[in-house]
């Protein structure tokens, strides 16, 4: 889930440079008197205060939906031919209980064991290996953290050690695929567990108390209740840590979540193998997965800035989303391959991954824009023109105040969310390819759709509050959200 906060290309202290003096003239050309002044607001994030009782109680409603439809899919895989339909009937006719009772996933001692050492292996590769500090975005509070991104050396170390093992006889990748009831229920555990964890940690131990944000004060009375609730599902604090450098955020997405999607993947892979047939459509849905994964980790330092890291508290929102929700829910599609193998023509494989690939080109290309502005401070050529772009300031809780650039050609005066975009293409791909009108496999790709269209509106929310009238002339300039002349 790695979604960036709009056309922001950099963040520096108030300082011109050559470049944004030969721009910031025509930047500002037209632009009201207030333009340059940043949003009254001393600091952006989530609202601390003053929620609805309604809006509190809807918001935690994903504390017991989101594991009630996790848990329905992992039964229609295995009990009903992938079908959610036979799973909701058994609900109406049997009820809900009954049903989880009689088909729900069951835990084992061995698979637990086996999900603790995966996880202590991939603690242990986030602490252990070298890599490059970056450094992230400022905090609402002021603080600029630095990470060791080490991530792509970590997925090449563990896939290679798990293939040497496995051809050797060692390990059987398959197992995972093969008792995935066990594993669910351990990424589950881990899940909750990060996210109580997370909850103490933030009232008795906050790694930076003025990034902490909470909705309410009590725990005793109604609305305290309401709001207690609230701040387990979205998280108190913005970047927690243990020790000084083990970010639980960028280890939670990275390796419980993206790492164990390449996981279950190949197990699925060698389930097939071992049962005699591998189709060309898993093989297919492995590749675009991987394309995904690896090039999250090849641009690890780029996901410093996306919503995940400089927004979103770290609550059950983010640890049991990324050590369950992500993992069992984006590798559907390989689950039910896994099972049901398909076999779709050579013709309609090579129409879908064509798309994937094109989806991934703009995704990939419209980021690069950002990245090659921030790098240069907005002195490049981006579609073989200068860069135009929008001085936006801002000011941090500590009174400081800053600058980002919000480019406005190239992809980014295409429209506001671009990267979104190729995003669902890919997404859209990755479903499409496995031949089939189950619902359960396009999962997926509808999640995707409203995850993204939700995210527009929560980010340009989030742009307006923290940099006020620039983001309004911004809009001006683009005025399409996602697709041109629709939205």
């Amino acid at each position: 889930m790695r979604i960036e906060e709009g056309p922001k290309v950099i963040q520096t202290s108030l300082r011109n440079t050559a470049a944004q003096k030969r721009h910031e003239k025509a930047s500002f050309s037209g632009l009201p008197s207030d333009a340059l002044q940043p949003s009254k607001g001393t600091t952006w994030g989530r609202s601390g205060s003053n929620r609805s009782w309604l809006r509190s109680f809807l918001s935690a409603t994903p504390l017991w939906l989101g594991p009630l439809v996790a848990v329905s899919f992992e039964i229609s895989l295995r009990h009903f031919n992938g079908s959610l339909a036979m799973v909701l009937t058994a609900y109406r006719e049997q009820g809900i209980l009954p049903v989880l009772y009689t088909y729900g996933p069951r835990w084992s001692l061995k698979t637990l064991m086996a999900y603790t050492c995966w996880i202590v292996l991939q603690a242990i590769l986030y602490v252990g290996l070298p890599g490059p500090n970056h450094q992230g975005q400022q905090t609402p509070a002021g603080h600029l953290l630095t990470y060791r991104v080490n991530g792509l050396r970590a997925w090449i170390l563990t896939y290679s050690l798990l293939s040497v093992l496995w051809v050797a006889g060692v390990i059987d990748v398959a197992v995972v695929a093969e008792d995935w009831s066990g594993w669910f229920v351990a990424m589950n555990l881990f899940g909750l567990l990060a996210s109580a964890m997370a909850f103490v940690k933030a009232h008795v131990a906050p790694t930076h108390s003025g990034d902490r944000k909470f909705t309410g004060n009590a725990f005793l009375t109604t609305s305290g209740l309401d709001s207690t609730a609230y701040d387990f599902y979205m998280g108190i604090e913005l970047n927690p840590r243990l020790g000084e450098d083990f970010d639980l955020k960028l280890f939670t997405n990275g390796r419980a979540g993206m790492m164990t999607w390449t996981l279950i993947d190949i197990s699925n892979l060698a389930l097939q193998h071992r049962n005699g047939t591998l189709s060309a459509s898993l093989v297919l849905v492995t590749i675009l997965h991987s394309i995904y994964i690896v090039d999250f980790f090849a641009n690890e330092s780029w996901y410093l800035r996306t919503i995940d890291i400089t927004h979103d508290h770290y609550g059950f929102y983010l640890a049991w989303g990324c050590f369950t929700w992500l993992p069992a829910m984006y590798t559907l599609q390989a689950q039910y391959l896994g099972r049901y193998p398909t076999r779709p023509s050579p013709a309609y494989m090579a129409v879908t991954l064509s798309l994937g690939l094109l989806g991934y080109y703009i995704f990939r290309r419209v980021n690069a824009q950002k990245d090659l502005c921030r790098r240069t401070n907005g002195d490049c050529l981006i579609w073989g023109e200068p860069a135009r772009f929008i001085i936006a300031p801002y000011r941090t809780s500590d009174g400081t105040l800053h600058k980002s650039l919000l480019l406005c050609n190239g992809w980014w005066g295409v429209s506001r969310h671009a990267n979104y975009t190729g995003d669902l293409l890919l997404s859209f791909s990755m479903c499409a390819v496995v031949g089939t009108t189950t619902l359960l496999v396009w999962f997926y790709a509808i999640f995707m759709t409203g995850l993204l269209l939700h995210r527009c509106l929560r980010d340009e929310e989030r742009c307006l509050a923290k940099y006020g009238s620039s983001w309004d002339e911004y809009c001006r300039r683009v005025p399409w959200r996602l697709i041109p002349g629709i939205w």
